[in-house]
């Protein structure tokens, strides 16, 4: 084959692979390097759902210091009951976690109950029904939806490890 005849393929296949690679992906910040190994190293995780708090006035604030920030706001879909919410609040918790989680975003945890409570905030950005919990709508400083179709990759943390949940957070910020 000559180096001309090579060249369509291979420009072909840069392009091809350049529109499968997401938009985000470049735009993304280093993930830092989390200290635990594995989540049997994890203290007990904590309680992060606060049941009588008032969500719609807690995301509307979240959403304010984010944008006067200019950070993103990650809005934390859970309740107590659910091991993966819990165990998600323990691992962003991590001191070297936290520093880095407090730089790119501000986080709010929205209870949803058992799937009664606070459903019109994730209607509110096209979410009709949660597939699981926790789930995290990635919201920017001008309101706008930024991981669109990837709320629920953490509904399953607890069988992950700690450093794969800080780098699905390190998709967003850019």
């Amino acid at each position: 084959m000559t180096p001309r005849l090579l060249a369509v393929p291979v420009a072909a296949a840069l392009a091809a692979l350049s529109l499968a690679t997401p938009l985000h992906a470049t735009a993304a910040v280093k993930a830092p390097q989390v200290a635990l190994k594995s989540l049997a190293d994890l203290p007990t995780p904590p309680y992060p759902y606060d049941e009588k708090a008032d969500a719609e006035a807690d995301v509307a604030a979240a959403l304010k210091r984010a944008k006067k920030a200019h950070k993103l706001t990650l809005i934390d879909f859970g309740g107590n009951w659910c091991p993966d919410c819990r165990i998600f609040a323990g691992v962003i918790e991590q001191p070297d976690v936290k520093r880095w989680v407090d730089k790119h975003y501000e986080v709010v945890t929205v209870n949803v109950g058992r799937y009664d409570k606070n459903m019109q905030i994730p209607a509110r950005y096209g979410v009709d029904k949660l597939k699981g919990v926790p789930s995290f709508l990635v919201v920017d400083g001008n309101g706008k939806l930024v991981n669109e179709g990837a709320f629920f990759a953490l509904t399953d943390a607890r069988h992950m490890t700690p450093q794969s949940i800080v780098d699905w957070l390190a998709q967003w910020p850019k």
